[in-house]
């Protein structure tokens, strides 16, 4: 956090709580003209462009998020070495994705936002440093150790870096989640973990019943949801996490463009929209934003719903 903020975790389990999440990191970066056509996607920029990655998270604080997550979806040390970057080099690049969000917090703070502004450390499924698309089919054909012994390094690092939260995020399977459950526990940091979801299932087809109640007695995990998943989705997986589990939820679906993996292009017409955001506070989402091709103006119309009221103005203690 940047000074006088409440614990994350603490300010999630206000039943009052609307905390707004940023938007896709990519979109925003591809918006401003990077090349993002890399294995390392987002994370190739701790390596080339640290300042864009500033900018980009300065933008969607500026917008009206409250937490902004880091480049550290594709970062891993598996993926760093496929690009010749050792384990130690790999390490600080993970620890400056935490940095690059807090600095552009505190450029936030320092530009007049009147709120807490939260840091999260991404961490990305096992799929994607295969980056081969398979974060959105699961099953994986490896064993929960092997993932807990992939997770477990990278969360180490993150979590020393103090952000806020951990965002274990896009996660297709549970059996994946069960890994991320053992490798972020003694780490001293919250989490929250959010699957990706296709109707009232997991991506690698296990009910979300199911899936949910796995979180429920996580101590460390302090709220649950659905990302980079169909708008239209969403609303079903807040009630069922919501009441599964008991804990706040998080929801932070995509635009609702579908991806044309021929074309490699975008097809079709945003569905995003604040109302959705509003129906889902109601079903018991307490950290709402956005994931792939939502951009700061979609979340600065979020902000302005869920707060009643334009994202820049003061809500309380200083960020």
């Amino acid at each position: 956090m940047t000074t006088a903020a409440p614990p994350f975790a603490d300010a999630l389990a206000s039943p009052s709580a609307a905390l707004v999440l940023d938007g896709g990191l990519s979109h925003q970066l591809e918006s401003a003209g990077h090349d993002l056509g890399d294995a390392l996607w987002s994370a190739r920029l701790l390596v080339e462009d640290p300042e864009a990655l500033v900018a980009a998270h300065l933008a969607f604080y500026e917008a009206g998020a409250d937490v902004v997550t880091s480049a550290g979806y594709q970062a891993t040390f598996e993926g760093f070495a496929r690009r010749g970057i050792g384990r130690e080099c790999a390490a600080g690049l993970l620890a400056l994705s935490v940095d690059l969000v807090r600095r552009a917090a505190r450029r936030a703070a320092a530009a007049g936002a009147g709120r807490p502004l939260w840091v999260a450390a991404s961490a990305g499924p096992y799929g994607a440093m295969l980056a081969d698309g398979s974060e959105y089919r699961g099953r994986y054909g490896i064993g929960t150790a092997a993932l807990e012994a992939f997770h477990r390094p990278r969360l180490e690092v993150l979590a020393a870096a103090a952000p806020d939260v951990l965002a274990l995020e896009t996660v297709p399977d549970a059996d994946e989640a069960r890994a991320l459950l053992r490798a972020v526990r003694g780490l001293g940091v919250p989490a929250w973990l959010s699957y990706t979801v296709s109707g009232d299932r997991t991506r690698a087809g296990q009910p979300l019943e199911e899936a949910f109640g796995l979180l429920a007695d996580a101590e460390e995990v302090v709220a649950v949801g659905v990302n980079c998943c169909a708008p239209e989705d969403a609303l079903r997986a807040v009630e069922v996490a919501a009441r599964v589990t008991g804990k706040p939820v998080v929801v932070y679906p995509n635009s609702g463009e579908r991806w044309d993996a021929a074309a490699r292009g975008w097809r079709g017409r945003p569905a995003f929209s604040a109302d959705l955001a509003e129906e889902w506070r109601e079903a018991g989402a307490r950290l709402i934003g956005g994931c792939c091709r939502v951009g700061p103006d979609t979340v600065a119309a979020v902000a302005e719903r869920l707060r009643g009221r334009g994202p820049g103005r003061d809500q309380g203690a200083q960020g």
